[in-house]
């Protein structure tokens, strides 16, 4: 592909992940604030598994970027998300130094269109076969909102954290490949702490690497390392009238990743996958109060139907992250009124479902060759728990998601399940 088309289509990238960047946050089918995977156009069809086999390359770049290896020439994908949730919260005793009286109130947290945007191409004329990409996508969020009942003193809290990742990806040997994705992180926040509080933005650093290996002709390994990235928004919130604006830390935890992909049955035409993931929230600024280090099992298959539609199911089993031990402050910052204050805060935030699915479609060659469509929906099982002696939360969701991605070569990916059209 020429140079020129690969910067338009940068541009173009760039300019619709701007376009998206203040939409609202979403917490739908998230690990702890975390999305994973879960809304991408390919991998979100299989409950976000996607460490060995990929089906979608941006899933390379968010989780392992040695796996960009299988994906030949040049592709870009365009995508994105829609995710909403049912939030509801009930306080049952005064929360007096918050402000807060007893109330029961669905959160009024709108639903969220997330981005996935991106381009990937194979470099030739090095001395080992490499692979680079660039994308935009949302990488978490969370929160909730009742300023409209006058009894949660304005209780609102907001987080949405984009990344922008470029990658790299070399083929050590026929079946080795390593690779590397830097993540700059762009973050919105408000809240989590009562008081006066304004929307602030700020900008971290993450690292990412993994290994992919092709074990036998049908069998993929995968994993990967990413460290924790930390934004501080400064002067967000104002605790007491009068008071200092305070900074606030929020994080994402540093987390690994195992998968393993086969496509030996059915002729090939059937993938199973399955991912183990740990996301270590003790690492994490501000969650490290509020959640506990998270094992999360993805298990994903997609069946071939005919040569053009793949069918894609996915279920996924997340540990409920909230911590029950936790004091009296939120990072550094003492919540005023104790414990059940500040599990009120912690409520904000409680991701307590376990259990989500989710099934898509994958249709090849859509209006021309070479336009594939990928298309998911999914949902997390309804869930209440008890947060502290007196707050109580009920959390159910539901989204949707496609994405269209054009292969400008023959060869259109090696990647399982995706056949080459020579």
């Amino acid at each position: 592909m020429p140079e020129r088309q690969i910067m338009r289509l940068v541009v173009v990238m760039l300019g619709l992940a701007g376009s998206l960047a203040d939409a609202a946050v979403a917490r739908a089918q998230t690990y702890g604030v975390d999305f994973r995977n879960t809304l991408m156009p390919a991998s979100g069809g299989m409950a976000g598994t996607s460490v060995a086999a990929p089906q979608d390359f941006i899933s390379a770049i968010n989780a392992n970027p040695a796996a960009l290896t299988q994906y030949e020439g040049t592709h870009f994908t365009l995508g994105g998300g829609f995710a909403e949730a049912t939030v509801n919260l009930a306080q049952r005793t005064p929360l007096p130094l918050l402000g807060v009286d007893p109330f029961s109130a669905k959160s009024g947290t709108p639903g969220a269109i997330v981005p996935a945007i991106g381009v990937a191409q194979e470099v030739s004329g090095l001395p080992l076969p490499t692979t680079v990409g660039l994308a935009v996508f949302g990488a978490a969020g969370g929160g909730a909102d009742y300023m409209h009942v006058p009894a949660s003193n304005g209780t609102s809290a907001y987080l949405l954290l984009l990344q922008f990742a470029p990658s790299v990806a070399v083929e050590l040997t026929d079946r080795l490949s390593i690779g590397a994705t830097m993540f700059i992180g762009d973050g919105y926040s408000s809240g989590p702490l009562l008081g006066k509080s304004v929307m602030t933005n700020a900008y971290a650093l993450r690292g990412g690497f993994g290994l992919d290996y092709q074990l036998g002709d049908a069998t993929w390994l995968g994993a990967y390392y990413q460290t924790n990235q930390d934004f501080r928004f400064q002067n967000q919130v104002v605790l007491i009238p009068g008071g200092q604006a305070r900074d606030v830390d929020i994080g994402l935890p540093q987390q690994v990743g195992l998968g393993i992909a086969n496509e030996s049955l059915l002729d090939g035409r059937l993938l199973l996958a399955a991912d183990a993931l740990f996301l270590d929230w003790r690492s994490a600024a501000l969650f490290k109060s509020i959640y506990v280090g998270q094992w999360v099992m993805q298990l994903g298959t997609q069946y071939r139907a005919t040569d053009r539609l793949s069918l894609r199911l996915g279920y996924a089993y997340a540990q409920n992250p909230l911590n029950n031990s936790f004091g009296t402050s939120i990072g550094p910052i003492p919540v005023p009124g104790g414990i059940p204050s500040a599990r009120y805060v912690q409520s904000q935030f409680a991701v307590v479902n376990e259990h989500r699915m989710s099934g898509g479609i994958g249709i090849r060659d859509l209006f021309m060759p070479g336009l594939d469509f990928d298309a998911f929906a999914g949902g997390m099982f309804p869930a209440a728990e008890a947060v502290g002696p007196f707050t109580s939360v009920s959390v159910a969701s539901y989204w949707i998601g496609l994405g269209f991605t054009w292969h400008f070569d023959q060869s259109m990916s090696r990647a399982p399940g995706r056949r080459p059209t020579t």
